[in-house]
């Protein structure tokens, strides 16, 4: 008995000090223990983190076309084009953020600095709001008319919007692929719960703006603009300090160098190379020591035989030997596979990218035009009015229940039905599934559209519910579960672990090129619809107007899109690479 009880109790210790098998360290830089880090006691902290900054955050952005235009006077073109640009700009600083993440600061330490960013902006946004913005007292609610400002107030009113911008910007890129890293992708049950984390991480962020479109949504609307930026203020503040509580948990992984560098070694020396014939022998292509590496903590990545050009990097010849220095190698004549490797995932990952542009021009539909038209609709239940921006609400629940549905009705039965140890549908077929649905959303949306016009009341609204827009936001919150979660999986996986940052970037960026995209075409189409002295499609009184058309206009620009997606998906190549197997630490590849 004795004896069993000491092998249980060596049993114990030895699960307890058994260390991840992914690089992951701790907050001292020491390997990371698997009982003592990460999982989900520090996925959870994560998980809420991100619903109060995303709460903050839409606190402001949901109404922020409202704001502008009853309390800044700006018209509906101005007002969404505005949006757009801020919400691009918003997207923008992620690259920005997952730059200084990969490269030197890691992704603790840039999460930490953009959320106080993101704070001093609100603090901000809701001083300039409430000491000057907001006068006379109770404008902005659409019947009381806010008086003109000064220049100075507009500076400041855009520097702190701004200071959002950078903040949330900087953040959002680095929390995904920070939660990420708290699950080793090397270990059976964790590669799992990872996979899972980004469902989650997606429904944290649609639930934490349910009170911003519901709650804050009512009071902005209804005048209380100040109260609505500082309870968000309130939340980002939270989320900073639950942030920095969870520190002692948290596995990390080191920075891996300025990316840029290595991608322009990776040209160069191709390009030094172009009259060297290569020999087929994958031999003679350069495989760095592990140990001698900088990114000695990141995985392998196999040799692929796409962009035959760049694997001159890599092919040794006399004149390297002859720069080299002792036994390193000079980066700029010779790089070795993996480094060359990183170079063609993204070269393979931007078609794809490039194609989930159209998608975020429909997305960013949401937090504009979509409002505008629930604002020209019959809002009111009895007494009660219902502000247009909460209608994304039923976006909110969409994702909710899709989310759910996706992982416990769906991906099992696709699973079942390939009969293979698949965990269902693929990432790249979720997105193309997304990208369908969003043709159907906007389908949707001009239809309801049209109807409205149909029963609009002359020179003023429509007498048709806002209600019916219900089907337009369930859609389209169905559409963001295949599409942004599947995005969020397929850059997080496909990019080289020196530049995860990097992957969830390209998924924001992707909405940061939507909404500007979205700014161009209102613009085109504004340009080309007022010829004639016409009140063209998007006039301040949509009445006048034929949203609708805009709306079927965006269906069919989705549809093309769709088409070349499917092109991409096709050619594309997964990336393969080099791991620690969880029961013997022996190493072997696999592809994801």
């Amino acid at each position: 008995m004795a004896s069993l009880e000491v092998s249980k109790q060596g049993k114990f210790e030895e699960e307890a000090e058994e260390l991840t098998l992914d690089g992951s360290v701790d907050w001292h830089g020491r390997p990371a223990i698997r009982a003592k880090s990460g999982r989900w006691v520090a996925g959870t902290i994560i998980l809420l983190n991100q619903g109060l900054a995303t709460l903050a955050f839409f606190g402001v952005g949901v109404n922020l076309v409202l704001f502008l235009t009853r309390v800044l006077g700006q018209n509906n073109a101005d007002a969404a084009n505005n949006v757009s640009k801020w919400t691009g700009t918003v997207y923008i600083f992620s690259l920005v953020g997952a730059f200084l993440s990969d490269s030197y600061w890691g992704r603790y330490k840039t999460c930490a600095i953009f959320q106080l960013i993101f704070v001093i902006g609100l603090v901000f946004l809701s001083l300039s709001s409430y000491l000057s913005l907001l006068r006379p007292k109770g404008c902005g609610n659409g019947l009381i008319q806010c008086g003109e400002h000064s220049s100075m107030e507009m500076g400041m009113f855009y520097l702190s919007i701004y200071l959002i911008a950078l903040g949330i910007g900087g953040y959002q890129p680095n929390i995904a692929t920070f939660g990420a890293d708290q699950f080793d992708e090397d270990h059976s049950k964790e590669s799992y719960s990872k996979v899972a984390f980004f469902s989650y991480f997606y429904l944290a962020l649609n639930l934490g703006s349910l009170f911003s479109n519901t709650i804050l949504g009512y009071f902005e609307d209804d005048g209380l603009w100040a109260l609505g930026f500082w309870v968000s203020a309130g939340s980002a503040f939270a989320a900073l300090v639950l942030f920095l509580v969870g520190t002692p948990r948290y596995r990390h992984f080191k920075p891996g160098g300025n990316p840029l560098s290595r991608f322009c070694q990776v040209i160069v020396a191709a390009s030094r190379k172009l009259g060297v014939q290569m020999t087929p022998n994958r031999e003679d292509l350069y495989v760095i020591d592990e140990k001698k590496s900088p990114n000695s903590g990141n995985k392998k990545i196999l040799h692929t035989h796409g962009f035959k050009f760049l694997d001159r990097a890599a092919f040794i010849t006399s004149r390297d030997l002859e720069v080299q220095k002792g036994d390193t190698h000079n980066p700029w004549y010779l790089c070795s596979i993996t480094q060359v490797e990183e170079v063609k995932c993204i070269l393979r990952l931007l078609p794809i990218w490039l194609c989930t542009i159209i998608y975020s021009v429909v997305f960013t539909q949401m937090a504009s035009l979509f409002v505008e038209q629930g604002a020209a609709m019959k809002t009111t239940i009895s007494r009660f009015r219902i502000p247009p921006a909460s209608m994304s609400s039923f976006d909110i629940l969409s994702v909710a229940i899709f989310i759910f549905f996706c992982r416990r009705v769906i991906d099992p039965l696709v699973g079942k039905l390939k009969k293979t140890s698949s965990k269902g549908l693929s990432e790249l077929q979720r997105m193309g599934i997304g990208l369908v649905i969003a043709v159907i959303a906007m389908v949707s949306a001009g239809i309801v559209e049209c109807y409205r016009l149909k029963y609009a009341q002359q020179g003023g609204t429509s007498s048709l519910s806002i209600f019916w827009q219900i089907p337009q936001y369930a859609l389209i919150g169905a559409s963001e579960v295949f599409m942004y979660v599947g995005q969020l999986e397929f850059f997080n996986a496909q990019a080289p672990d020196g530049l995860k940052s990097f992957g969830s970037a390209l998924c924001m960026t992707s909405i940061s090129l939507g909404n500007y995209v979205s700014s161009l075409i209102v613009s085109i189409v504004m340009k080309i619809s007022t010829e004639d002295n016409m009140p063209g499609w998007i006039p301040g009184n949509l009445n006048s107007g034929h949203l609708d058309r805009f709306f079927f206009l965006l269906a069919a620009l989705t549809s093309i899109d769709l088409i070349a997606y499917i092109a991409c998906a096709k050619w594309f190549n997964s990336i393969q690479m080099e791991c620690k197997y969880e029961n013997n630490g022996e190493t072997g590849s696999f592809k994801v």
